[in-house]
């Protein structure tokens, strides 16, 4: 996990750099280390992760047109269901310290996603749009044997994914808990960089999990105003956490969210001198409200 987070801190700078000759240095570094900026953990990493665990997970895969998709689930199929959905970039195991939790797996069946162009799902095809993402999840939703729809959680552009699944497919929700999520449209800005990411030359060096945030991180604006009627139609109950401090989405995305959702029962926690990354950095937090949500939604 010490590599994901050594770049997940790469890439925040990434995202907050200011001239050529800064982005030059960065595109020669992950040409560099390009084979780790998969932001995935290696087949064996995981085996290992898992080997003295008491529970150990499954991996699926299933086809939706041309599309791969591969989730991983652990815990009994009748258990309460929690999907978890990644940001941007990221891959499923981006949770794997919630699926290695017995005390949670015990209590719910946890399922972890690739989201399109990431992980094994169809890596470096890129899937821009929310409403096809939404629909390429849904058959994970549909897995669900335990007779109350889906807890939904996610995690930064995860957050849209799942506001886009609830508006989608409501009967399949249970309902939502948003970490540090991109949801405003007014929010979403393109910064310069993001441009030059395009042109051939950059293209075939960037990484090629780090080509696919690009590309759905510059049409997020778009999309997200499409959904703006929508958000009425969410009347699942919310838990949104946010930290105060976050560099990469900015914390007036509550303010979005505390007007938008108007028929769903939202709890809001803000958490004082708190960056993005709370899925690792408030793991008990996270936690506490995802057994929260299944004991209660």
């Amino acid at each position: 996990m010490l590599i994901h987070r050594v770049f997940k801190t790469y890439i925040k700078q990434f995202l907050s750099l200011k001239n050529l000759v800064v982005f030059s240095i960065f595109l020669a570094f992950t040409q560099m280390f390009s084979s780790c900026l998969q932001f995935r953990m290696s087949d064996k990493k995981v085996a290992k992760y898992f080997q003295n665990k008491q529970y150990k997970p499954e991996f699926h895969t299933y086809q939706v047109g041309k599309r791969t998709m591969h989730y991983v689930s652990i815990g009994a199929d009748t258990l309460p269901t929690v999907l978890l959905i990644h940001g941007s970039p990221g891959a499923w195991d981006a949770f794997i310290d919630y699926l290695g939790d017995s005390s949670m797996v015990e209590k719910m069946r946890l399922i972890a996603v690739d989201r399109p162009g990431f992980g094994k799902s169809n890596f470096g095809k890129a899937e821009r749009d929310l409403a096809k993402q939404a629909a390429l999840i849904k058959p994970i939703l549909e897995t669900n044997k335990s007779g109350k729809s889906m807890i939904l959680v996610g995690h930064s552009y995860g957050g849209p994914v799942i506001a886009r699944l609830a508006m989608d497919y409501p009967d399949l929700v249970r309902g939502l808990i948003f970490l540090a999520p991109s949801i405003a449209p007014e929010l979403e800005k393109t910064k310069w960089f993001q441009y030059p990411a395009e042109w051939l030359l950059i293209n075939w060096l960037l990484p090629r999990g780090l080509l696919v945030s690009n590309r759905e991180i510059r049409h997020l604006k778009e999309d997200l105003e499409k959904i703006i009627p929508y958000w009425g139609n969410i009347n699942k109950p919310v838990i949104y956490i946010h930290g105060e401090k976050d560099s990469l989405v900015p914390i007036a995305n509550a303010d979005f969210a505390h007007k938008m959702l108007v028929n769903a029962k939202v709890e809001m926690i803000r958490i004082p001198n708190t960056d993005h990354f709370i899925p690792w950095t408030h793991e008990k937090l996270v936690k506490d409200a995802i057994f929260k949500a299944v004991k209660e939604f």
